[in-house]
């Protein structure tokens, strides 16, 4: 029985097909362990080495993995149930599958060991991005790149050897019109081996595409070697030129993809609060929705969120100050920031934005909405506050126009009772 390969979507005439995962327990006591009967099947679905998905599997269950490739078995140790199985398959699959922007299976990993960075690629919409490598499994993709990667250079080997063998069998001799044709080889790999050698338009268009191609690749490697501060700088620059090319409506797609290549998609948001927001944010929000979006689906990124939000309101206090509740409300309600990230935020006074007396001032107008946010959902009662996974936050200077980097700690906030009716915003 075969599954939609992207099982939130519920079309059965879906075309995206895998086989339903297959599970068997074998062995007693320490010894037992869990074979995927299927796994190079379901593996073939997805276009990825059955490997990753067991691996994966591994990663998730805290498990050690077995590979047999001669004799295609995949096991996991411990004993698993096929359903929790194909539940934990879902979170590879959206991780290393589907493609970031249309959610496509038809994509391929690009790895680069000397750089540390994988990189997808959708066949259906053209997207090209990297992904988060903090993942467990990510290491071992690494080191274990698919066979189309590691082949590439074979491959290319290989057609420049047929090519120069048929350039032989030519001998040299085009004078006499009596010799054979050389024979042909017949791989539809080389279609468009010698696409180079032509002079038609087509031919000179596809070559200043694979040179632009090559030029875009060799400034990743370059801006890649810069340093965070750098990097995030570039990124300013990227959006602020759009802006003020009148471009930035339509460039949400070009500014999520440059803040990828650049590594600093978690900063984001911090950028464009910072260039698309001034005292007329409750406007922007809605206008800009689209383009916070594509990076507020990741925590981290939702506080950077916030710390833009509090240089806005620097630059602005007369006017947005007052508002804090309302602004935050919402920021909540086009689903920029997550209830958790609110409430954590809420806790803790930081001055890495702004001074810590205006600090103070914005949580403390931010309060009313703070608790109609416990108080709407019980199970938000006691969660964990998100922990920072870094202690370098980076802070906007609107004096300079650069970003700098600083260390900061966070301080409580005192925490007092408003009463403020936030339905009725």
């Amino acid at each position: 029985m075969s599954v939609n390969v992207n099982r939130s979507v519920s079309d059965q005439f879906y075309r995206y097909k895998m086989p339903r995962l297959i599970a068997k327990v074998e062995g007693k006591g320490n010894g037992i362990k869990t074979v995927i009967v299927n796994m190079v099947d379901i593996a073939k679905a997805l276009n990825r080495p059955p490997t990753y998905p067991t691996k994966f599997f591994g990663c998730e269950l805290g498990a050690q993995t077995q590979f047999d490739t001669k004799n295609d078995r995949y096991i996991v140790n411990g004993s698993h149930e096929a359903n929790k199985l194909q539940d934990m398959l879902d979170g590879f699959i959206r991780r290393f599958v589907l493609c970031p922007e249309c959610d496509n299976p038809e994509t391929d990993l690009h790895i680069n060991p000397k750089k540390q960075t994988i990189g997808i690629s959708c066949k259906a919409c053209g997207y090209r991005g990297m992904l988060d490598t903090r993942h467990k499994l990510c290491t071992f993709v690494l080191k274990n790149p698919p066979e189309s990667d590691t082949g590439s250079v074979k491959k290319e080997k290989e057609k420049k050897n047929r090519k120069k063998d048929q350039e032989s069998s030519n001998g040299g001799d085009t004078g006499n019109n009596e010799i054979d044709a050389p024979d042909v080889v017949q791989d539809g790999d080389d279609d468009d081996d010698d696409w180079a050698e032509e002079t038609t338009e087509e031919a000179q268009r596809r070559r200043m595409e694979e040179i632009s191609s090559h030029a875009k690749n060799l400034t990743l490697s370059d801006d890649l070697d810069k340093t965070l501060e750098e990097r995030v700088n570039l990124f300013y620059n990227f959006v602020k030129q759009k802006k003020d090319s009148g471009t930035i409506g339509s460039a949400d797609k070009e500014i999520l993809v440059e803040a990828e290549r650049l590594d600093v998609k978690a900063m984001g948001p911090l950028i464009l609060s910072e260039l698309l927001f001034d005292e007329n944010i409750r406007d922007q929000i809605k206008m800009y929705k689209r383009h916070f979006l594509r990076f507020c689906h990741d925590k981290k990124a939702q506080k950077y969120l916030l710390g833009g939000f509090e240089c806005v309101v620097k630059l602005h206090q007369a006017q947005l100050l007052p508002h804090i509740t309302i602004l935050l409300k919402d920021m909540y309600d086009a689903d920029l920031l997550a209830e958790d990230v609110i409430l954590a935020w809420a806790e803790k006074v930081s001055k890495k934005y702004v001074s810590k007396e205006l600090a103070k001032e914005i949580h403390a107008k931010a309060a009313p909405f703070v608790k109609w946010l416990k108080e709407a959902e019980e199970e938000s009662e006691g969660s964990e506050q998100e922990e920072d996974v870094e202690n370098v936050e980076v802070v906007y200077s609107s004096s300079a126009h650069k970003l700098k980097m600083e260390t900061v700690k966070p301080e409580e906030l005192d925490k007092e009772d408003y009463d403020i009716d936030i339905d009725a915003i």
